[in-house]
């Protein structure tokens, strides 16, 4: 069997958009022909990242497979108990929306106006009793051949937080993922914490800090460009949400095309910083058209669906760029910041 080629993977958050993130992870896991050294997360990105942490020492790449599998489908049958549903037209319209939902539209009104210690003061948030229930954290830290970087928000300072993954918790994948309008900070050792997307989506510098992996591959779940102008006020704020939790990404990247151009320039030695390959994974013909709502929408046919674009999506970059893993970089930084 030929060697496999090493690479690092950075996983974006999107609410159930993740499953997207699932079906990638699941056909590289099946794939065979890369190992997973490393994984950067966040949100969504980071339950990915612990789950398959947590499968891979269980059972090595097949292990990995069937725990994202029970994670997602556990986490569709936690969503069957919210009131937050399809429209009947919607259903009937094969429309994977929330727009229309009764409970999604009271809700959205109310995080605008009602803080999250007014409507919830217990902090009652079954998410976390599903990551106790189906996540052996005992595992996750005992994984030692992949490493694992979580991001969340300090609120009191504003930097981004990093946890590793012998440190990883519950607490810790719920601060990234506490978006502030739903639900309350998360406090873990006297500091309080938010969604690590608006400081890391995902952060990719824990990667040249702790690792020595060249081929760094993004898994793109939040469109960075759209055509259409925004008009409406939901479009508009779903549009500000969008550019908010990309923000982070690009200016990293943009940082790592500046290396990348003074290496090849002669102005820094190569051996003394990293020369990354940049790679991405997105499908953004299929995943942009979904509406932000959507990223709420934990039917297990919408979240399977999902998982089949990432799998394909996936498929299809393999049998393209394979090739290219450990020589040059796939994406092409250069064109995106002129």
């Amino acid at each position: 069997m030929a060697k496999t080629k090493p690479i690092a993977l950075a996983l974006q958050g999107g609410g159930a958009h993740g499953a997207f993130t699932w079906g990638v992870l699941d056909k590289l896991l099946e794939d065979g022909r890369m190992t997973i050294n490393a994984i950067t997360g966040t949100s969504a990105g980071a339950m990915n990242a612990a789950v398959l942490a947590q499968g891979f020492t269980q059972n090595g790449p097949d292990g990995a497979r069937e725990t994202l599998e029970i994670f997602w489908h556990a986490l569709s049958v936690m969503g069957q108990a919210s009131p937050i549903k399809r429209s009947f037209a919607d259903m009937l319209s094969g429309n994977w929306s929330l727009d229309a939902s009764p409970a999604y539209n009271m809700l959205d009104v109310m995080s605008r106006i009602v803080s999250p210690y007014d409507t919830n003061p217990f902090d009652i948030n079954p998410l976390l009793d599903l990551l106790n229930e189906t996540i052996d954290f005992d595992k996750v830290r005992k994984c030692s051949d992949i490493e694992l970087f979580v991001s969340a928000t300090n609120v009191r300072n504003g930097k981004i937080k990093v946890f590793n993954g012998p440190e990883l918790t519950a607490d810790m994948l719920m601060a990234s993922a506490c978006l502030p309008h739903l639900y309350k900070s998360v406090e873990i050792d006297g500091e309080i914490y938010w969604d690590g997307g608006y400081m890391g989506n995902p952060p990719i510098f824990p990667l040249f800090y702790h690792t020595a992996i060249a081929d760094i591959m993004i898994v793109q779940i939040n469109p960075i460009e759209r055509d259409e102008e925004p008009k409406t006020a939901r479009e508009i704020h779903n549009r500000i949400n969008e550019i908010s939790f990309n923000s982070s990404l690009l200016r990293e990247l943009r940082t790592i095309d500046f290396v990348t151009r003074l290496i090849e320039d002669g102005k820094l030695d190569a051996t003394q910083y990293t020369h990354a390959r940049m790679h991405r994974i997105e499908a953004s013909e299929q995943i942009n058209p979904l509406s932000a709502s959507s990223k709420m929408n934990t039917e297990w046919e919408f979240l399977c669906h999902l998982r089949d674009i990432g799998r394909d999506t996936c498929g299809i970059w393999l049998d393209t760029h394979y090739d290219q893993i450990g020589k040059t970089s796939t994406l092409d930084l250069r064109s995106m910041f002129e």
